[in-house]
């Protein structure tokens, strides 16, 4: 699976393993919060200030979709902050999985 960045499509895509089509809810800004845009499908905003957050902290909170109370701390694997390096570096918000 490849990551391409819509915001600037001459970056070369960063390959990511097929199971970052699920990661990658846990990590994008839904459409209407904070401004994000409706996006295409496969299309996901990034905001850069969670990315740094993210990639700071290490891990993801996790909320069970049974009781919004119940949270986890899920640690981020090396592909994930592999992508959250790519994000930031490369000031991307919008990106296409390919």
């Amino acid at each position: 699976m490849r990551v391409c960045s819509v915001d600037h499509p001459e970056l070369p895509p960063l390959e990511m393993p097929s199971r970052f089509k699920h990661d990658v809810a846990y990590f994008m800004t839904p459409p209407g919060e904070r401004g994000v845009p409706k996006l295409p499908e496969s299309e996901y905003w990034i905001d850069l200030d969670d990315a740094r957050r993210f990639l700071n902290e290490g891990v993801l909170l996790v909320y069970s979709p049974l009781d919004s109370t119940k949270q986890a701390e899920i640690q981020l694997t090396a592909e994930q902050e592999e992508w959250l390096e790519w994000i930031i570096a490369n000031r991307v918000n919008r990106i296409r999985i390919e």
